[in-house]
């Protein structure tokens, strides 16, 4: 039997900061984009519902690619397929760059595939290499990808207004994950196989006759849907209202810190609670008062934007917890997580096109923020379901 050898705490340290400057990657190279959709829009003659396409393919690379992820990392391990994530998603980023509209989307494209393989395999390497502390990884991960994001849309149109242009802004968004591929090379002297899931896992055809897994499911897939509309078409909604692409690109900034907000306070508060119902449900109705609010009230946009971020971020957090909560093993567990990253980005990516398309065919963003309001509200009741304190069958 071979003996296991204990990283040095500086192996450590280096492991943590590697994670977490990967997680700064995951987010903001592609949302990043948003605050600047109407500049590109209007370079390239782009309609409403193709600008959403933006939005739309990095979403429809994580659905599709998520499920190969974990067979990638197993035959090379997890910390090699992490770097060549990272190696992806700089390409996308000069791609994207590139002067055509060709380019920019297959650019975009490529960027999403690069996510998809992290936002698999980053969690689980969290779990395998830090199994006593995993909520707090989780809750840094969180608040390091929000905050990233944050300071990407807050940065890029200053970036483009300074003579860079679009292109540079987008171009200068690959600072992150060539940092992040810097201090990951100490990592790939790691040669293990992966171990974030097994073939067991992927073949758990079971899960998916589950009315408690697709509540779970929905629940998260609905909420990945509102935000990845929200996110996509804000700063257009904003403009559109009379907000400068400066202070689009700020409140834009603000609600993904917003989002990483509950990653401090849910796992607190749900120690004390016997199920999650009434707080699946509370978080799911900020989403939808946020979406009226942006509506009826647009000179509050900083309030709504407070609101929609905290209730989407407590969301998505409240939705990984469940996969745990509601899986009787380990086995189930990784089933259920990757039947609900497969159907909830699929479902996520149907929404920009589809509210682009409808604010080009009504003229405004009214109809549109009452479809997210509305769907926010059949979240609440998935999330009131999700919410109760059961297992899967097995």
């Amino acid at each position: 039997m071979s003996k296991v050898i204990q990283p040095s705490r500086r192996q450590t340290l280096l492991l943590i900061v590697g994670i977490l400057l990967i997680a700064t990657t995951l987010r903001v190279t592609f949302t990043g984009a948003a605050p600047l959709l109407d500049s590109i829009r209007a370079d390239y003659g782009l309609s409403t519902a193709w600008t959403g396409m933006l939005t739309t393919l990095p979403l429809l690379a994580f659905g599709l690619f998520s499920p190969l992820a974990a067979g990638v990392a197993r035959r090379f391990g997890v910390e090699r397929s992490l770097f060549a994530a990272l190696v992806l998603i700089c390409a996308g980023i000069a791609v994207r760059s590139l002067p055509s509209a060709t380019f920019l989307y297959v650019g975009t494209a490529i960027i999403g595939c690069g996510i998809a393989m992290g936002n698999v395999l980053l969690p689980g390497l969290i779990k395998r290499d830090f199994a006593g502390h995993v909520a707090r990884m989780i809750g840094a991960y969180s608040l390091t990808m929000g905050a990233a994001a944050a300071i990407g849309s807050v940065l890029v149109v200053p970036i483009a207004m300074s003579g860079a242009g679009w292109h540079g802004a987008l171009l200068a968004l690959m600072a992150f994950p060539l940092v992040a591929l810097l201090f990951w090379l100490p990592q790939l002297r790691q040669h293990a196989p992966g171990t974030v899931t097994t073939s067991r896992s992927l073949h758990n055809k079971g899960i998916w006759r589950s009315a408690l897994a697709w509540q779970v499911t929905l629940f998260l897939g609905i909420n990945s849907l509102v935000y990845y509309v929200v996110i996509g078409w804000l700063p257009a909604i904003l403009i559109s209202q009379g907000y400068s692409e400066a202070q689009a690109g700020s409140l834009h900034g603000l609600l993904q810190l917003a989002t990483a907000v509950p990653g401090l306070l849910i796992p607190i508060i749900l120690h004390k609670l016997k199920d999650q119902r009434g707080i699946a449900i509370i978080v799911a109705i900020m989403c939808a008062i946020s979406a009226i609010g942006y509506w009826l009230f647009p000179q509050q946009a900083v309030v709504w934007t407070l609101i929609f971020g905290c209730g989407s971020g407590a969301t998505m957090i409240l939705g990984l917890t469940f996969i745990g909560l509601r899986a009787g093993s380990a086995h189930q567990a990784a089933a259920l997580s990757g039947m609900a990253q497969s159907v909830g980005y699929l479902l996520a990516a149907c929404g920009p096109p589809v509210m682009g398309k409808i604010h080009d065919a009504s003229g405004d963003w009214h109809i549109p923020l009452i479809a997210v309001a509305v769907i926010s509200l059949v979240m609440a009741v998935f999330g009131g379901l999700a919410g109760r304190a059961r297992e899967i069958s097995s």
